[in-house]
């Protein structure tokens, strides 16, 4: 099984390497990190690069696509080597999922019409602008379009993804390889039950 990650300036770093970690633990899974060209690209911090490994034309029918979010995925809207890419490489892929505000580039690129999808809370709403539904969860499942919400989600949503392509035991066993048993320190990962003040601060923190 062949993933394929595509990286544009000022993405987040876990959006892509929670899922690249996941999935690169899977038996016989190969992840490959692909760009416009080949080479670093700076994440959002602009203290951590990622290096493509492959350019998209080298890369034009990969089994899975996982498109990380990030402050970068605005201006990436109108990259249309990236968009087109993803259109094309879509009709082959088995499944094409998406992290945080990667599902706005998915919807950029006409794949989430008509289907429910999910990002970042903080911009769960503009999925309406691609046609698509919003919903609050996790990690939503169209078919072999799937999104996760922010940031961490796509943790889960690798795992979700994995269990789907092969099974569920196999998703458990990287779960534990990866010791991803989440016990946060403190009750404030969802907006849902955020104070104004608190998501004020955490939307500060991401633009």
């Amino acid at each position: 099984m062949h993933v394929a990650i595509p990286l544009y300036p000022r993405f987040t770093a876990l959006d892509a390497v929670g899922p690249y970690t996941v999935l690169a633990f899977a038996p016989g899974w190969t992840v490959t990190f692909v760009a416009a060209g080949r080479g670093p690209v700076q994440d959002d911090q602009g203290s951590l690069n990622l290096t493509a490994t492959a350019a998209y034309a080298e890369v034009p029918r990969p089994d899975v696509i996982v498109v990380p979010g990030g402050p970068g995925t605005l201006e990436a809207l109108s990259d249309q080597a990236l968009l087109s890419w993803l259109a094309e490489a879509h009709e082959h892929t088995r499944w094409t999922t998406s992290v945080c505000s990667g599902s706005y580039l998915l919807g950029a690129a006409g794949l989430l019409r008509g289907l429910k999808a999910t990002t970042h809370w903080g911009v769960l709403d503009g999925l309406t602008s691609f046609e698509a539904e919003p919903v609050s969860e996790r990690v939503v499942e169209q078919g072999r379009v799937i999104t996760a919400a922010g940031v961490s989600a796509g943790i889960d949503m690798a795992l979700t993804l994995l269990a789907k392509a092969t099974d569920a035991g196999t998703a458990r066993s990287v779960q534990l390889a990866i010791e991803y048993d989440p016990r946060p320190p403190f009750d404030a990962g969802s907006a849902s039950t955020a104070s104004p003040e608190l998501r004020a601060a955490a939307m500060n923190l991401i633009h």
